[in-house]
């Protein structure tokens, strides 16, 4: 693997190959065999349904502006693969990307340990926040957290944004099957965070985090103010004058997640008022309520499940106003699509129903069960979707792209170009992996 054309393929390789398939003991067995890199820094470890990565996002934010260097690791991608790995704001650079997979996939090898797609991106992850020397990393969990393969970093603050149906396949058919698979996060003596759950979910992880012994800490509140909002959460933590730069009522719960979080963490990364308040209103997190066009208002949101569309439905009247708008949808075959499209179908006059990825949903299901009560039109290359959808808006109208971030990635290579979505992260004077002095 000389390039990063390569070196993709390699990894898409892997996860046709292999998907997903929940067990620790692979990835147990390649960082011991790397020297346990995930040990080499302390982490914040964030699990949910939804809004997890939107408070990775925002607690990586407050410790990059509290003048730490952060290693944040999220997925999926938009627009490439870096943006999984980041440091500071900044992602990996695609050269260290190269020479690091190619040394992982030669030693994993030799020692035939395979592993599945993402299981090999969170040891690169591991491995390269280790050899830049971050102070603390911000871990997003991949799939429930039990399993997961970020459950074996070392965290001195565990979180869990929400617990909603999704991964069914996977994590189980109801919510307290799900929440018992994400409150496997929970390790002894280790703060446990927990946003605002459904009553069975919440007695669920509490019980789960008691018998860990993980004290289970509620998120505080974030209140109106005169100045904005207002924070108040556990050991006494107050924080005013903070504005969200994320849109959404929904982002203010995981806002409150991400600060109790800091909070349990100020021991050993206080953060003064003002990174507070500079991280929050400067957070980046592309693809959610994301306006990527004015005229015609184009709206990106990669919600995905029920409980994250119905959150969006919740936005759409103050975001679209009266516009005309047209709706242009993918979702993986695994999801429950069709309460995913009775959510959105009040706001829309019409739908064009695309396909991405291996395990996309094909759009002719999508079109034919919804045919009698909404006007709806099949393309199943998603670029000809989005331009299909382009060319019959007027200006005063909107599309509004969900279902999928992969379709969200789409919609961006479509309409902004193929351009990064963030700066590559560059340590003065090093090719991006070696350790700071």
């Amino acid at each position: 693997m000389r390039t990063y054309e390569e070196t993709l393929a390699y990894l898409t390789g892997l996860e046709v190959s292999a998907g997903w398939d929940l067990k620790l003991e692979r990835m147990q067995a390649a960082l011991a065999r790397r020297g346990h890199p995930e040990a080499r820094f302390p982490a914040i470890h964030v699990a949910g349904t939804n809004g997890k990565g939107s408070a990775a996002a925002m607690l990586d934010a407050v410790l990059t502006a509290a003048g730490y260097r952060t290693g944040l690791y999220t997925s999926p991608h938009l627009v490439d693969f870096t943006e999984r790995i980041r440091a500071s704001g900044r992602t990996i650079p695609r050269a260290a990307v190269v020479e690091l997979a190619a040394e992982l996939r030669a030693d994993l090898e030799a020692a035939r340990i395979p592993l599945t797609h993402f299981e090999f991106a969170t040891l690169l992850a591991c491995e390269w926040f280790a050899r830049i020397g971050v102070d603390v990393g911000v871990i997003e969990v991949g799939l429930g957290g039990r399993l997961d393969a970020t459950n074996l970093v070392r965290p001195i603050v565990g979180a869990i944004t929400s617990i909603a149906l999704d991964h069914e396949e996977y994590l189980g058919s109801d919510v307290v099957s799900i929440a018992a698979e994400k409150a496997g996060i929970a390790k002894p003596g280790v703060p446990l965070v927990i946003g605002r759950l459904p009553a069975e979910a919440d007695e669920v992880v509490v019980a789960h985090a008691g018998a860990a012994g993980a004290p289970v800490v509620r998120a505080g509140v974030l209140v109106d103010a005169p100045d904005g909002l207002a924070f108040r959460g556990p050991l006494g933590a107050e924080w005013n004058g903070i504005h969200l730069a994320l849109p959404g009522a929904f982002q203010r719960d995981n806002a409150a997640v991400a600060l109790t979080a800091l909070a349990l963490a100020g021991a050993r990364f206080p953060c003064p008022p003002a990174a507070v308040r500079v991280g929050l209103e400067s957070v980046r997190w592309p693809g959610r309520l994301a306006i990527l066009r004015r005229s015609p208002l184009v709206v990106a949101d990669g919600a995905h499940n029920p409980a994250g569309v119905a959150a969006l439905a919740g936005e759409l009247p103050s975001i679209l106003g009266d516009r005309s708008v047209t709706l242009v949808f993918a979702v993986m075959a695994d999801k429950a699509w069709p309460a995913m499209l009775e959510a959105l179908r009040p706001h829309v006059a019409r739908a064009i129903v695309t396909r991405v990825g291996r395990r996309g949903l094909d759009p002719g299901r999508v079109a034919e069960r919804f045919a009698a009560e909404l006007s709806v039109e099949a393309i199943p290359e998603p670029a000809a979707a989005l331009g299909a959808a382009l060319a019959a808006t007027g200006p005063a109208d909107a599309i509004l792209i969900a279902g999928s971030l992969f379709l969200v990635g789409e919609a961006y290579k479509v309409i902004l170009g193929e351009r990064p979505l963030f700066e590559p992260w560059q340590a003065p004077g090093t090719d991006g992996t070696e350790p700071r002095p």
